[in-house]
C-alpha cells in the first residue's frame, strides 16, 4: 500500500469525522441540551431554554418541581402544551392554534418531586412564533391545595439570520419540497421511494464534478511512484521536492484536493436531508412547501420503508450493517488492487502502511455503521443509495483507468 493511498484513506477519514461532528451539533438543534437560563427558586420553576429565539427555532421550556408533591400536566393535544402569550398594542393577547395532528399517542405529564423535564412546541412553533416580538407561557396546575397560574420569562422572536436565510432558500427548502413533491406523485406515497429518488437525482445533478475527483483520484494513485522517486532523488531538499511534485501534478493535470469534492459536495445535501426527514413531515412545516404543494397532505405520506422501517426513527441494528457494508466495499473499489511487489529497503515501513491503512479501512466503515444508527433511518436510505450510486460510478471509472493505462503503454511501445 502506497503513501498515497494511505493518505487518501486518512484525508477521508478526518472529512467523515467532519462531517460526523457537525451533523451531531446540527442535531443538537432538534434535541435536548443544556439550560442557557437559570432555573429560578420556588416550588415550580418554569423558564424557558433561551431569551431569545429566532422564528426558525424551536421554542423549548424547563420545567423543574421543587415542591414536595407531584403535579400533572394535562395534554391538551391537538392544542399547544401552554398557553401562549404575545405583547401586541400594549396588551398580553393569548395565542391559539389546533394543527391536524395525531393525537393517539399523547399522554398527560406527572411530574414528580424533584423531577424535570423539557417540553418542546415542536407541532406548534410556526403557527404560534411565526411573529416577531415579545413572549411568555403560562400554566395553571394545583399546589398545595390551591389553583395557582405559573408563568415563564419573557423571551423575544426575532428575524433569522442571514446564514439561516440562505440555508434554507438555497439548500433545505429546495431539497424539502423536491422530497415532497416526489412523495406525491409516486403510488403509496412512499417516504423510501421517494428518498431513493431524490438521492439519484441529486447524485447526478453532481455527476460531472464526483467524475472529475474520482478521476483525480486515481491518477494521484498512477503517480506516485515517480513522486517517491522524487523524494528519494532529492532527500533533505524540501522546496526542491515542491517544485517537482507540483511539476508532475501538472503534468497529470490533477489536483490532490479533487478526491475530496464528491464528500464536501455531498455534506449540505446530506443535512438538507437530515432536516426534511427529521421534522419536514410535521404539518407545522406547511409554511415551507411552494405553493403548487401546500394542497398536498403531508399526513398521507407513507413514512414505512418495504413496510418495516419506520424512516423517521433511528434503526439501531439492520440498515447500519448495510450502509457499513457498502462503504467497505467502495473504499475496497476505490483503493484498487494492493501493491504485491516488496522493496527490501522500505519492507518495514511498508509493513507498518499496510496495517494502518487495513485498519482504516475496517475502521472507516463501523464509524459510518454507528453514524448510521444514530440518525433517522430516512437518512440511513439517503446515504446507502448515495454509496450504491458511488459503487457503480467507480467501477466505470476503474474501467477507464485501466483502458487509458493500456492505450498509454501502446503509444509508448510505438514511440520506442
Amino acid at each position: 500500500m502506497d503513501k498515497n493511498k494511505l493518505n487518501q484513506i486518512f484525508k477521508n477519514t478526518i472529512i467523515f469525522l467532519a462531517i460526523f461532528i457537525a451533523i451531531n451539533y446540527l442535531m443538537q438543534s432538534f434535541q435536548d441540551k443544556e439550560d442557557q437560563i437559570a432555573i429560578n427558586g420556588g416550588e415550580l420553576a418554569f423558564t424557558t431554554t433561551d431569551l431569545e429565539y429566532s422564528s426558525a427555532k424551536l421554542v423549548t421550556l424547563n420545567l423543574e418541581n421543587n415542591s414536595k408533591e407531584s403535579i400533572l400536566i394535562k395534554n391538551e393535544c391537538p392544542g399547544e402544551p401552554f398557553d401562549v402569550f404575545h405583547y401586541e398594542n400594549n396588551e398580553w393577547v393569548q395565542k391559539n392554534v389546533n394543527p391536524e395532528i395525531d393525537c393517539a399517542n399523547a399522554t398527560d405529564i406527572e411530574l414528580k418531586s424533584g423531577e424535570k423535564t423539557k417540553i418542546a412546541y415542536t407541532n406548534w412553533n410556526h403557527a404560534l412564533f411565526s411573529d416577531k416580538g415579545r413572549f411568555k407561557i403560562e400554566f395553571q396546575t394545583t399546589l398545595n391545595g390551591e389553583e395557582k397560574t405559573i408563568s415563564s420569562n419573557e423571551f423575544l422572536i426575532v428575524e433569522p439570520g442571514i446564514f439561516t436565510k440562505l440555508w434554507n432558500g438555497v439548500f433545505y427548502r429546495p431539497i424539502y419540497n423536491g422530497l415532497i413533491f416526489i412523495a406525491s406523485v409516486i403510488p403509496g406515497h412512499g417516504l423510501g421511494w421517494a428518498i431513493i429518488l431524490l438521492t439519484i437525482i441529486i447524485r447526478t445533478i453532481l455527476l460531472v464534478p464526483s467524475q472529475k475527483a474520482m478521476k483525480s483520484q486515481k491518477k494521484m494513485q498512477e503517480i506516485q511512484p515517480r513522486l517517491e522517486k522524487i523524494k528519494e532523488k532529492y532527500k533533505g531538499d524540501q522546496q526542491k521536492i515542491a517544485a517537482e511534485t507540483m511539476l508532475v501534478w501538472k503534468e497529470a493535470n490533477v489536483n490532490p484536493m479533487g478526491s475530496c469534492l464528491p464528500i464536501l459536495l455531498q455534506f449540505p445535501f446530506l443535512i438538507a436531508v437530515f432536516y426534511a426527514v427529521r421534522a419536514g413531515l410535521n404539518p407545522d412545516n406547511n409554511f415551507l412547501l411552494y405553493q403548487q404543494y401546500q394542497n398536498f397532505g403531508i399526513e398521507d405520506i407513507n413514512i414505512h420503508f418495504l413496510g418495516l422501517l419506520d424512516l423517521t426513527k433511528a434503526n439501531a441494528y439492520v440498515l447500519p450493517l448495510i450502509i457499513g457494508g457498502l462503504q467497505f466495499l467502495q473504499m475496497k473499489l476505490t483503493l484498487g488492487k494492493k501493491n504485491k511487489e516488496k522493496d527490501k529497503k522500505g519492507k518495514g515501513m511498508a509493513a507498518e502502511m499496510a496495517m494502518a491503512s487495513n485498519m482504516m479501512t475496517y475502521i472507516m466503515p463501523v464509524m459510518i455503521a454507528v453514524f448510521t444508527a444514530s440518525l433517522p433511518a430516512g437518512v440511513g436510505i439517503y446515504w446507502g443509495t448515495s454509496t450504491i450510486y458511488g459503487i457503480i460510478q467507480q467501477i466505470f471509472v476503474n474501467k477507464g483507468s485501466g483502458k487509458e493505462k493500456e492505450e498509454e503503454v501502446k503509444v509508448r511501445v510505438i514511440e520506442k
